[in-house]
């Protein structure tokens, strides 16, 4: 069997600070006999003098286009767009399996170069049980900006911090908030439920039961919503534009943390891009004011903390690597994509 070899890639997106793998979990994957070779990157959060120090090759950023053949490449989100055909398998978070914007084209970069994408959001157990993810500091964040910019207390643009200095500016907030949490028992609920909590905040906590048949006028009494359900089939929404127009709405802030906007799966359908570092919120109606804040790289806030997370699950399944369990119905939900687009091996140029 060869040896696997692990590049980590330098993330382009400048606001991400995030890496799969951390220094200390990059020695004991080298201790396990993994080369790994990690590309410098000016913003992510660990120097790249800490992976020098476990035992890991140094590469120049971007240069993942031209390692060899069998290295499989390591990130987090999305690549840049050149080169249009992708030739190695890569490991990170495609979106590219619920027709989001750009899907289709990432899928045929792949097709064009025979490359595979093992998509980190489909790393998951026999019973379907996500095995690596950023989710309880996605709805810690999500939660944690709605209650400081709900009252008056968000600073913009946004800058990374640490867990204890957004603790401190959550419990340095006063005021009674009526606050709601739909998918209150996945990871991102409890992250949104104890971010409330540190800020004083006892939210009322939704799932299967609550959203099976939503109460929509019950949703829109409260001032401040975090939705953090992913769904992976058509649901009816749990918001409409015509929801946001009633004259009941006491809805003032609302916090999207799975942001599947652009995707037939979004559950709430009211907005049609994403906001971001510079501009976190954006006002949705004026009269009575709703302002929503979806930031689809919400974990990147607390680079250390989510990171430390992140890779400590990650490193079992990347020591088992190969092309079963896990791993393999990560290959087989990217094959069954391509299939879904028409996309199959007869279609690849010869060689």
């Amino acid at each position: 069997m060869n040896r696997l070899h692990l590049w980590l890639r330098h993330e382009t997106r400048t606001t991400e600070r995030r890496t799969p793998i951390v220094p200390s979990d990059a020695r004991r994957l080298i201790e396990s006999g993994v080369t790994l070779t990690v590309e410098e990157s000016p913003q992510r959060i660990f120097p790249v003098e800490a992976y020098e120090e476990a035992g890991c090759q140094v590469a120049a950023a971007g240069s993942w286009v031209s390692a060899p053949q069998d290295a499989v490449i390591v990130g987090l989100k999305e690549l840049p767009d050149e080169p249009t055909e992708l030739t190695h398998r890569h490991i990170f978070f495609g979106h590219a399996y619920k027709g989001q914007p750009g899907a289709e084209a990432l899928l045929r970069r792949f097709a064009a170069g025979g490359g595979e994408l093992l998509d980190l959001e489909y790393l998951v157990d026999e019973h379907g049980r996500r095995l690596a993810a950023f989710g309880f500091w996605a709805g810690y964040l999500g939660a944690a900006l709605a209650v400081l910019h709900h009252r008056g207390g968000l600073r913009t643009p946004l800058v990374p911090t640490t867990r204890e200095e957004m603790q401190a500016e959550l419990r340095s907030g006063k005021g009674e908030l009526s606050a709601l949490v739909i998918g209150a028992l996945g990871r991102s609920g409890r992250g949104a439920c104890t971010a409330l909590e540190e800020a004083g905040v006892e939210p009322t906590c939704w799932d299967v039961a609550e959203t099976r048949d939503l109460d929509r006028r019950a949703l829109l009494a409260h001032e401040l919503m975090v939705n953090t359900v992913l769904t992976t089939s058509p649901v009816p929404p749990f918001l409409t534009d015509k929801d946001l127009d009633g004259p009941d709405r006491r809805l003032r802030t609302l916090a999207d943390v799975t942001v599947d906007v652009g995707s037939p799966m979004n559950v709430l359908p009211i907005y049609d891009t994403t906001t971001d570092w510079e501009h976190p919120v954006r006002r949705l109606r004026e009269q009575p004011p709703l302002d929503l804040i979806a930031i689809d790289n919400l974990p990147s806030l607390l680079p250390r903390e989510a990171s430390t997370d992140f890779s400590a699950a990650l490193l079992p399944q990347l020591e088992a690597f190969g092309t079963d369990g896990p791993w393999g119905r990560c290959l087989a939900r990217f094959h069954d994509a391509n299939r879904e687009l028409g996309i199959d091996k007869r279609e690849l140029p010869d060689g």
